[in-house]
């Protein structure tokens, strides 16, 4: 079963030193990026939560977010650099004089500025197993979703799949019909012309005009591009691309199809199929 590469995951958990919360988007691309967004006291965790996220996501840009809402123990741990924050204070003093409307310094800012707060204690194991759960629950909700979404795709890629086999089989049903209406117009010019055709010659252009006009190869071909359609959205593991590859021998009959049709309802059946083709292109883009 396909999945989507557009999907949302969210998960919360509260630890002995706060609330965390992951969360996990993604849209379609090329390959898999993933950006990360982590408190500064987790970044020593980017390669690996990039290694989880990897080993269950295979395309797609990812987009995830760790959120920390530390609690009164974990704040009690902040240590102020004095060093840094009277450079900081005279750099403050040092602009207020240069500038003595400036709006007053907000004392959170402060905390903020690199170098002046910084933390007792350094990253635990503890705290490590409960950032990882909390992704880990976070890639199942994310995965969740596209799931969903890869199985409504799914749905949509076999209806539209269904409507071109419609189209088809009724080509085929009226084609033999097409070629004698074009055999019996080729006859009507040479009796308008009132020339006294050669037998043999004629015989030839009859056999040429049915040559040009023949797309059984193209409907073979396109029956059996359904059959690998079923096939593929039945297939575990990441299948876009193939679908993609599937998408271009499509458009290729389908062209050469819509070039021989001398008919009003070939050329109609033909767009028809273009379409259909066309709206699932659009949507296997979203398959990882």
């Amino acid at each position: 079963m396909p999945k989507s590469m557009t999907g949302f995951g969210r998960h919360s958990t509260d630890t002995a030193f706060g609330e965390l919360t992951w969360e996990i988007r993604s849209v379609n691309h090329r390959y898999l990026e993933v950006q990360l967004r982590l408190p500064d006291d987790f970044r020593a965790h980017d390669v690996a939560i990039r290694e989880a996220i990897a080993s269950r996501v295979n395309r797609g840009k990812v987009d995830a977010s760790l959120r920390l809402r530390a609690n009164s123990e974990s704040v009690s741990d902040i240590q102020i650099d004095s060093g840094a924050l009277a450079a900081l204070t005279s750099a403050i003093a040092a602009v207020k004089q240069a500038i003595p409307d400036s709006a007053p310094i907000n004392p959170l800012d402060v905390l903020h500025w690199p170098g002046v707060a910084t933390k007792q204690a350094e990253l635990t194991e503890d705290k490590s197993r409960e950032v990882m759960a909390c992704l880990n629950a976070a890639l199942e909700d994310f995965l969740a979703t596209r799931d969903r979404e890869g199985e409504k795709t799914a749905e949509m890629l076999s209806s539209r799949a269904a409507q071109i086999r419609e189209r088809i089989n009724e080509v085929k049903q009226y084609r033999p019909a097409v070629v004698q209406r074009q055999q019996e117009k080729l006859k009507s010019k040479l009796k308008d012309l009132d020339l006294e055709a050669n037998p043999q010659r004629l015989e030839q252009e009859m056999v040429f005009t049915a040559q040009r006009l023949d797309i059984d190869e193209e409907i073979d071909r396109l029956d059996a591009h359904l059959d690998e359609l079923d096939k593929t959205l039945k297939r575990n593991g990441p299948i876009g691309r193939r679908l993609d590859f599937l998408m271009q021998e499509f458009n290729r009959e389908a062209n050469t199809m819509g070039s021989k049709s001398s008919d009003i309802d070939t050329t109609g059946a033909t767009v028809d199929i273009k379409v259909l083709i066309e709206q699932m292109r659009e949507q296997v883009q979203n398959i990882e």
